[in-house]
């Protein structure tokens, strides 16, 4: 019973078989590798010397010192990721698609794993800061000039608050007013005049008038610090995209934001919350009783008597005034805000998330080499399995045949000339003579 082998007809008739299929598609793999592996190491250290170069700019941003051992440190460094990346990817590209069992590709891409990650330590950042070094730093400084805003108004909105506390300390002060007057007529105490109820009255608001005015004559200052406040800012701002080298600027934004340092804390000082709630503990503390001055006992006794409703009058007033102020204490105060320069590789990893095509581009350069080592890797498992399920002779091609054919004749006419050569001539030994002769 003969057996049917499976194949396709080709155009001439002929039956082919699956295995001849994938002998010829695995030849066709290799001379493509082979026309891709004349300039594949070319382009590995193109990429590599690329990656070089961006790291060279990105040591340099980091040196301060322009000298001539920063440049050569500098130039070291970047030969050696150079050198590195060329030789580690040159390894891989060699090795890994070579490998036949799992657990050898498994380590080497194990290996190519960690090396990746080396790979983006002493070099990717590196390359996004040359990218994106200034950008990065720029992106800070913008950053901290909102920080600034954000304290600057936070500080100004509490100064306000403390001087609202004016129109409490006013309606106060117009209460004992009042009532002095109340008592100058005789409402009060029955005792028309200017006695001793009148004159706690007017000690009273006097103190209060006092502190009024003191609230009020901070409204100018106030005023100036904001506005010289919100013109730094404004200059602040102007560095941030200035032309020039960002390092100069930033020496410039770092003296800009000292000054607006102590705009803030002038805002602070300037706020009265602290001088009311003080202010409203020592009004009912601190009274100074003057002496009964009514003619009789029973006009001593009123004015006594209204004294003490206007202390306990007195103490109310005083504790809805430190209850103002304590609200006013009692608000989150203006962020701290403190401008640290900061150099372009710092800036570009602290804000990475802004610089993503440049994190990506730089990463990529470095990385792209990992692309070609899996291509290799599935063109040697398809040449592979092209060629190991045929044996060795019909895997040959006819110049590959036509080789081997030359050769063996070679190898049968050297022995045949060997057999017919004649045998070695031996040495002639003289006849022994015979005895007797």
């Amino acid at each position: 019973m003969c057996r049917v082998e499976h194949g396709i007809t080709s155009q001439g008739g002929e039956r082919v078989s699956a295995e001849t299929q994938g002998l010829r598609h695995a030849r066709e793999v290799e001379g493509h590798l082979t026309w891709l592996d004349s300039f594949t190491s070319a382009a590995l250290g193109i990429l590599a010397v690329a990656s070089g170069i961006y790291t060279y700019l990105g040591v340099r941003g980091l040196l301060d010192d322009g000298g001539a051992l920063s440049l050569f440190a500098a130039v070291a460094y970047s030969a050696a990721v150079s050198t590195g990346i060329f030789v580690f990817w040159s390894y891989l590209l060699r090795l890994l698609p070579a490998m036949r069992t799992a657990a050898t590709r498994l380590w080497l891409v194990l290996a190519m794993v960690i090396g990746s990650a080396a790979i983006v330590a002493m070099s990717s950042w590196l390359n996004a800061a040359a990218l994106a070094g200034s950008a990065a730093v720029e992106q800070h400084l913008a950053r901290t000039v909102q920080d600034y805003q954000v304290s600057l108004e936070r500080a100004h909105e509490i100064t306000l608050q403390g001087q609202a506390l004016a129109l409490d300390v006013g309606r106060t002060r117009q209460g004992f007013e009042d009532l002095s007057a109340q008592e100058a007529a005789g409402s009060l105490s029955g005792l028309a005049g200017q006695g001793a109820v009148f004159r706690v009255l007017t000690q009273k608001s006097d103190e209060l008038a006092a502190l009024e005015a003191l609230i009020l004559a901070q409204e100018g200052p106030v005023l100036a610090a904001f506005v010289e406040g919100n013109a730094i800012l404004s200059r602040m701002r102007a560095l941030t995209v200035a032309p020039g080298k960002v390092e100069d600027r930033s020496v410039e934004f770092s003296e800009e934001s000292v000054r607006l340092a102590g705009v803030i804390t002038t805002l602070r000082q300037l706020s009265v919350a602290a001088l009311v709630d003080r202010a409203a503990r020592d009004l009912a503390q601190s009274v100074v009783l003057p002496r009964l001055d009514a003619d009789n006992a029973t006009g001593q006794a009123a004015q006594q008597a209204t004294i003490e409703s206007l202390l306990a009058v007195l103490a109310r007033r005083a504790e809805t005034l430190q209850a103002a102020a304590a609200d006013v204490l009692a608000l989150a105060p203006a962020p701290e805000v403190i401008y640290t320069p900061i150099s372009t590789a710092d800036a570009v990893i602290r804000y990475a998330s802004n610089f993503a095509p440049s994190w990506a581009g730089a990463i990529a350069i470095d990385l792209l080499p990992a692309v070609l080592v899996m291509i290799v890797a599935v063109a040697q498992a398809a040449i592979r399995a092209g060629r190991e399920p045929l044996r060795l002779e019909d895997q040959m091609t006819v110049s590959e045949l036509r080789a081997a054919v030359l050769a063996l004749r070679e190898i049968e006419g050297g022995e045949a000339g060997k057999a017919t050569d004649p045998a070695p001539n031996r040495p002639l030994v003289p006849d022994t003579p015979k005895a007797g002769t």
